[in-house]
């Protein structure tokens, strides 16, 4: 399940509608336009009908197993009526409607227990509540916007065609959705939905546009986490004054220095905000903030409390400037900012308690190595303690050291020790992720992890090695040889060897037929007589091969269907071989 690029202004919008024009070689294209419900995604899953499976987003691959709790929802059908295709995932968004809201937050009152924050925070909690019965309490509905799987296909074409067949299968969908064109339609239909969002039953915090014709979709495609076919325009984020009560110089795990505002409390959406980033030294003193200053604030995309601007009308006399430190405000080493760079960094490394808290709580999060309870507190008393140093010290914990530290009990320290036996077998990319190599992504780990198929390779790699690899730059590799040219982190890697970590290959062997297009990339364009797009990017990702968007130098061949666009004729230029279906058939057989 992906995510969707944002946009917050009118020139925003009218780039992707120029990105898709061009890309698509007209001058008027249909968008799909709907409200961008402020709820929980959801994946429902229905097998010859019947409701068998319901999942959270999680991290994109893997989400949590809502199933039970979802069964409790009245608005999802656990059987679709009539005749449905055999397989079928309804993707869409658990919410609760404002007025729902406000008398469960009386309940909540009125039992003397604590009431929620906003409707969407209200949402997500009561679907993971591990009792069910909690979960039926609770006025949840459900909105779809798309699918996942389907087998046999639905026999629509377009994506307003999708939503008016969900409401045939009693299957909600939004009664405000309208279909509009060009960049023009998309800012009508923007500007009707902030209009009528004050009336709308539910909250929203945006509007999306998805191009309304499936096969425009499948030609445009999508880049590492979101559809390039797809846009959410958001409305203008609320904002707050406060005081600035301090300024905190924060210290990350690759060393960088961040200042960060100490604010008063203040409630934003809905969210009490007590901390803003002010990002580096530059944005700090282009912004002019002071300690004592009032400021306007709110939440970056509705996630991020950020400082808009200082009310200089309200500054009081006596507020203090603060500077850049020189010396780590953790460790006390020199901080240096790098020439051509914008952040300031410790120069600590390991010996900063900051810079290994921060790699810790990396290493454990929920799209790295995923030891679940391992959060902030726990590692902060790890590293005070001196029980951990490294990331690989995680796997030779025993039970006393966990209950030597505080309000740890038998049972907090089992469950610890016990995510993290199963962290051990996790995948290889999720590792190389984990690690924390500076300009290395989820997108970059994992392409490095199918390319070497082991870490021992990865490390090994030389410069014109690691360039080989698909979207991997000078910068990207002279990191990872910086990296790993260091004997203390060849050494974590070992002593986690060494602690028992032993991670999936998703990179097939070189021997396996599943490895036949191991290390090539292809590039899809035109239509093709018997597969899909995407059929055929799971074939070519099933052999061990990447699909990309572009043509480059190190594209191995470009698939060509019927009217393929500008990539056939870059392919030309460049010299990469070009085949038709049936070749790339032959190829896997």
């Amino acid at each position: 399940m992906l995510s969707l690029n944002n946009a917050f202004s009118v020139q925003e919008v009218e780039a992707f509608d120029q990105r898709a024009c061009e890309a698509l070689k007209c001058s008027h294209l249909e968008y799909s336009v709907e409200p961008k419900f402020d709820g929980l995604a959801i994946n429902l899953r229905y097998e010859d009908g019947h409701l068998v499976q319901a999942a959270t987003r999680g991290d994109g691959s893997t989400g949590e197993d809502v199933t039970q709790n979802v069964r409790t929802i009245s608005s999802i059908p656990l059987l679709l009526p009539g005749l449905q295709p055999k397989i079928v995932e309804i993707r869409g968004e658990v919410l609760i409607y404002k007025k729902d809201f406000l008398a469960l937050n009386q309940r909540q009152r009125a039992r003397g227990q604590k009431e929620f924050a906003n409707p969407r925070n209200a949402a997500a909690g009561s679907l993971r509540q591990l009792d069910p019965r909690i979960t039926a309490e609770r006025p949840l509905r459900f909105m779809a916007y798309g699918v996942g799987d389907v087998l046999p296909p639905i026999p629509v074409a377009t994506h307003s065609e999708l939503l008016d067949w969900f409401a045939t299968i009693r299957i909600p969908v939004s009664q405000n959705r309208m279909t509009v064109h060009g960049a023009n339609g998309l800012l009508g239909a923007f500007s009707q939905f902030d209009q009528m969002r004050a009336a709308l039953p539910y909250e929203i915090d945006g509007v999306v546009y998805k191009l309304n014709q499936f096969s425009a979709q499948q030609q445009l495609g999508y880049v590492s986490r979101a559809p390039r076919f797809a846009l959410a325009h958001k409305f203008q984020a609320p904002e707050a004054t406060t005081q600035v009560l301090g300024i905190d110089f924060q210290v990350g795990r690759t060393g960088a220095v961040t200042p960060v505002a100490r604010l008063g409390p203040v409630s934003v959406g809905g969210v009490t905000v007590t901390n803003a980033t002010l990002h580096n030294e530059e944005e700090m003193k282009r912004k002019d903030v002071r300690i004592g200053d009032f400021v306007s604030v709110r939440r970056a995309g509705d996630v991020i409390p950020e400082i808009v601007r200082v009310l200089h009308e309200s500054r009081p006399a006596d507020v203090v400037s603060v500077s850049m430190p020189k010396h780590c405000p953790e460790c006390g080493s020199v901080i240096v900012r790098p020439a051509g760079e914008a952040v300031a960094r410790c120069t600590g490394g390991p010996i900063c308690p900051a810079q290994r808290r921060q790699s810790l709580v990396h290493f454990a999060s929920r799209r790295a190595m995923n030891i679940d309870g391992l959060g902030d507190r726990i590692v902060d008393q790890l590293v005070t303690a001196g029980v951990v140093k490294t990331p690989a010290d995680l796997y030779f914990l025993q039970e006393q050291d966990l209950l030597s530290l505080e309000r740890f009990g038998k049972k907090s320290a089992e469950n610890l020790l016990r995510a993290i036996e199963s962290s051990k077998k996790s995948t290889l990319s999720r590792l190389i992720f984990a690690l924390g190599i500076r300009n290395v992504g989820e997108t970059t780990a994992r392409d490095l992890a199918r390319h070497f198929g082991s870490l021992d390779q990865l490390m090994n790699a030389t410069l014109d090695q690691l360039l080989e690899v698909h979207d991997v730059g000078p910068v990207v590799a002279e990191s990872l040889l910086e990296y790993f040219a260091k004997d203390s982190n060849r050494n974590i890697v070992e002593r986690l060897t060494a602690g028992g970590v032993e991670p999936t290959h998703e990179a097939p062997q070189v021997d396996s037929p599943a490895s036949r297009f191991s290390g090539q990339t292809f590039v899809l364009t035109g239509t093709f007589p018997t597969l899909t797009r995407a059929e055929a990017k799971s074939l070519i990702e099933q052999h061990g091969g990447t699909v990309t968007g572009s043509v480059s130098a190190k594209t191995k061949y470009v698939v060509a269907g019927e009217d393929p666009g500008s990539k056939l004729e870059k392919a030309h230029a460049l010299n990469i071989p070009v085949i038709s279906e049936k070749q790339l058939l032959e190829l896997v057989n």
